[in-house]
C-alpha cells in the first residue's frame, strides 16, 4: 500500500502559489506582492506563516524587499550576452566596441565606457592561472580585475591575467576606469603584433561566495554563471586567461553559428 505524501506546510503552499503567479506573469516583474494582512486573510494563517513563505521566496531569489516596505517580484531585465559575435574584430578593431559595449548595443541599452572599472596588480600565478597561461606556478603575472555596471547596478566581474612580458608598460596596466583605449585589451594586443585569433570559453553555474554576493549586490538565492576564457594568437600563443562571474538573472546568453558537419571536413563553428 502506497503511503500518501505528507501535506505541504502552509508556508510552502503559500510560497508555491505566489511563485506560480510570478512565473505565469499574473504577478508582473517589479509588481508588489499582496500584503501580509491580505495573505493572512486569504489563507487563514498567522502572520508568522506568511513571513516564512516570503522567506522561502527570498531564498529562492524570486522576490526582493524594497526600502519603505513591501515585497516585490524581482524584475527580470536580462542583458543580452552575445556569444561569438561579441568578439567580432570589426567591433573592437574598427568601432571601438569592446565586448561589454557590444552586448549593450545588441541589447539596445545605454552605456558609458566608465561603466567598467578595474584594479590592476602584479601577483604570483596561482595553479589555475599558471595552467591557463601556460607558465610555471608562482610566475609573476598581471591581473586586471574589472567590475562592470549597468545603470549603477553591478552585472559581472571579469579578471584577466596576462604574461608580464606581454603587457608591461601598456594600457592594460592603466587602472583608469573604462576599456584600455578604443579597442580595449584586444586592441592593445593588435598593436603589439599579438592579434587575438582564437578563443575558448567554458561556462558553469554555482552559488556565489559571500564576497561575490556583496560585490555584485546579489539578491538572496541568486546563482552566478562563471566563465573561463582563454585567448590565443594564430600560432597558438596564449595572450589572456580570464575568469568572469556573472549575475545569472541579469544576462541571457545568445549564440549564433553555422552548424558544423565534421563528416564534410567543416569542424569549426562560424
Amino acid at each position: 500500500m502506497t503511503t500518501p505524501p505528507a501535506p505541504r506546510p502552509a508556508s510552502q503552499r503559500i510560497a508555491d502559489d505566489l511563485r506560480a503567479a510570478i512565473d505565469s506573469g499574473d504577478i508582473a516583474p517589479g509588481e508588489k506582492l499582496p500584503t501580509t494582512k491580505q495573505l493572512v486573510a486569504r489563507y487563514g494563517v498567522t502572520a508568522e506563516t506568511v513571513r516564512q513563505a516570503v522567506l522561502r521566496l527570498k531564498s529562492a531569489g524570486v522576490v526582493t524587499s524594497r526600502q519603505g516596505g513591501g515585497v516585490y517580484a524581482r524584475e527580470q531585465l536580462p542583458l543580452k550576452r552575445l556569444g561569438i559575435q561579441r568578439y567580432d574584430k570589426a567591433k573592437w578593431r574598427d568601432r571601438g566596441e569592446v565586448a561589454f559595449i557590444a552586448d549593450r548595443v545588441a541589447s539596445g541599452r545605454e552605456y558609458n565606457r566608465s561603466d567598467q572599472t578595474q584594479v590592476v596588480t602584479r601577483l604570483p600565478a596561482s595553479r589555475a592561472v599558471a595552467a591557463g597561461l601556460g607558465v610555471p606556478e608562482g610566475t609573476e603575472v598581471v591581473s586586471r580585475a574589472r567590475l562592470v555596471r549597468e545603470a549603477g547596478v553591478p552585472t559581472h566581474t571579469l579578471t584577466s591575467y596576462y604574461k608580464t612580458q606581454h603587457v608591461e608598460g601598456t594600457r592594460l596596466e592603466d587602472p583608469t576606469p573604462g576599456p584600455a583605449g578604443k579597442g580595449g585589451g584586444f586592441g592593445v594586443f593588435l598593436e603589439l603584433g599579438l592579434e587575438p585569433h582564437q578563443m575558448t570559453e567554458e561556462l558553469y553555474s554555482r552559488m556565489p561566495t559571500p564576497a561575490e554576493s556583496a560585490e555584485l549586490e546579489l539578491p538572496v538565492g541568486e546563482p552566478v554563471m562563471v566563465l573561463h576564457r582563454t585567448t590565443y594568437t594564430s600560432d597558438g600563443t596564449v595572450i589572456e586567461y580570464a575568469v568572469g562571474v556573472h549575475s545569472a538573472s541579469r544576462f541571457s546568453w545568445e549564440y549564433n553559428f553555422l552548424i558544423p558537419d565534421s563528416a564534410a571536413g567543416d569542424s569549426h563553428a562560424q
